[in-house]
């Protein structure tokens, strides 16, 4: 039966989609699949060639919806990237991230050049787009399986997913220009991108303290404005960054990471708006990829794709890891480790879009292999990760927690306990807001006494002379680092 296009039942084919992936995803997690892959395969049955029959055959749009859903899907990952977690991993994952991208290129470059017949510039572009992890499906990944890993590997993991997304955006749109204008201008590359990366930095921190600045001190009288705020500061970082020359993807990631390092009003409630808004956003560029895919011009393919993926795997992310972490000390177990969570998702497929739009000769060949690269990446990597992790014996073992006795019971009551400061003229948190006080995650302020009357705090309210200051801490950790802000508990 033919259905007519009107808004209700476009709406209506939207929500059976999107709550479909959701039922499949759940499923998914007891199978031990990766839920990104189940969006996929939603995307892909209600397509032309599936039971759903929606014909989608636009690159153009499937690109917007991808690069739209990477700005949050990156910005989102940054908010919840601790800083303190990721120093002692941050040259590790600059190397990776650059100069592990890289390699992959260039190795798996020479490889389709030489099976494939390629020229080389053309086999570097298909390696470009196919070098960088996807953050998506490395976030989704580690938190669904619940993993905790040796030496920092995880915290490792997250920030180079999160940060490769650029060089490789960088490498893909650059040798798609030079094949489109048969250019063999390659020193070009070198100022180019040197402006995409210190632009994309500087403009990322510059935002990123911009942002934190204006959602402490615009004071909004509707709570439920400031998710709009900081996505259209999300939005704005990325699209300013493009117009003026940067690295957009580099400075969302950046903004994000300098704000979520920040004390700002409604971070809580705004952090977890936004993890939930990634995965909508996640959901709804698997499902489009999916819709873009034409099956019967994956199978032809399907061989060749096969051998390029494990070259990928077993070869070029391994050679790639070896050589950006040789400057590191690092034992092989890890570094086979991080070899193996060389995942591939979307996000190849969205840059997999750009050569389609540019007209190339071989980018509809390029995009169904790239389509087949990332499918096995994600179906082999992702199911086996654990096994891998354990094998390697790269797990930390769960404790079981304690049973906790009436004593442990009542010292943990008592940690939590409420703790009373006071505010005076030669205090240095004098006319301080909530906002700027720096208090750690596990002490907050229930209740101030102004006088006779009790005010209810938030990050505006600044504390004025004689201020009562009623603080809940959850362990002594906590209480200290309080009073050291506010002084000794009266």
């Amino acid at each position: 039966m033919y259905m007519a296009i009107t808004p209700g039942n476009i709406l209506l084919i939207s929500s059976i989609l999107l709550l479909l992936s959701i039922f499949a995803g759940k499923t998914s997690a007891r199978l031990g699949v990766p839920t990104l892959l189940f969006f996929l395969v939603v995307g892909i049955m209600a397509g032309s060639e599936g039971i759903g029959g929606i014909y989608f055959d636009n690159p153009a749009i499937a690109q917007f919806i991808g690069i739209s859903a990477l700005i949050f899907i990156l910005f989102s990952g940054g908010l919840d990237t601790d800083w303190k977690i990721i120093r002692p991993v941050l040259w590790k994952g600059i190397m990776l991230s650059t100069f592990g991208v890289f390699i992959t290129a260039i190795t798996v470059g020479y490889f389709v050049h030489y099976l494939l017949g390629f020229s080389l510039l053309e086999g570097i572009l298909l390696g470009s787009i196919v070098s960088a992890t996807d953050a998506a499906a490395v976030f989704s990944i580690l938190k669904s399986k619940g993993l905790k890993l040796k030496n920092n590997t995880a915290p490792l993991l997250e920030l180079e997913s999160g940060s490769n997304d650029p060089m490789a955006y960088f490498l893909t749109i650059s040798l798609t220009g030079l094949l489109a204008s048969k250019s063999s201008d390659y020193a070009a590359l070198l100022p180019h991108f040197l402006q995409e990366f210190f632009l994309g930095a500087i403009l990322g921190v510059a935002m990123g303290k911009i942002s934190t600045w204006l959602i402490n001190n615009i004071q909004l009288k509707a709570q439920g404005v400031y998710p709009v705020l900081l996505m259209a500061l999300a939005v704005f970082t990325y699209a300013a960054t493009d117009f003026l020359g940067g690295n957009g993807f580099l400075a969302v990631y950046l903004c994000a990471l300098i704000l979520g390092n920040s004390n700002f009003i409604h971070k809580k409630s705004l952090t977890e708006f936004f993890d939930g808004q990634a995965w909508l956003m996640q959901i709804v560029l698997f499902l489009t990829l999916g819709l873009l895919v034409f099956p019967q011009r994956i199978y032809p393919i399907a061989g060749t794709g096969l051998l390029i993926a494990a070259f990928l795997i077993f070869i070029a992310r391994p050679l790639s890891v070896f050589i950006s972490l040789s400057f590191f000390k690092m034992n092989i177990r890890s570094k086979l480790l991080v070899s193996w969570v060389g995942l591939r998702g979307a996000v190849p497929i969205v840059f997999a879009t750009y050569p389609l739009i540019a007209g190339l000769d071989k980018s509809g060949m390029i995009f169904n292999l790239v389509f087949f690269i990332s499918v096995s990446s994600v179906l082999l990597q992702g199911t086996t990760l654990a096994w891998v992790a354990r094998l390697l014996k790269q797990t930390v073992p769960e404790e079981k927690a304690p049973v906790a006795s009436m004593e442990t019971a009542i010292t943990l009551a008592e940690q939590s306990s409420i703790h009373q400061f006071e505010i005076n003229g030669q205090s240095k948190m004098l006319n301080k807001k909530v906002v700027q006080l720096n208090f750690p995650a596990e002490a907050r302020i229930i209740a101030i006494k102004r006088g006779n009357t009790f005010i209810t705090a938030d990050g505006f309210t600044r504390l004025l002379d004689a201020d009562q200051v009623y603080v809940v801490a959850d362990n002594a950790d906590a209480l200290k680092q309080v009073t050291f802000i506010l002084g000794k508990a009266t």
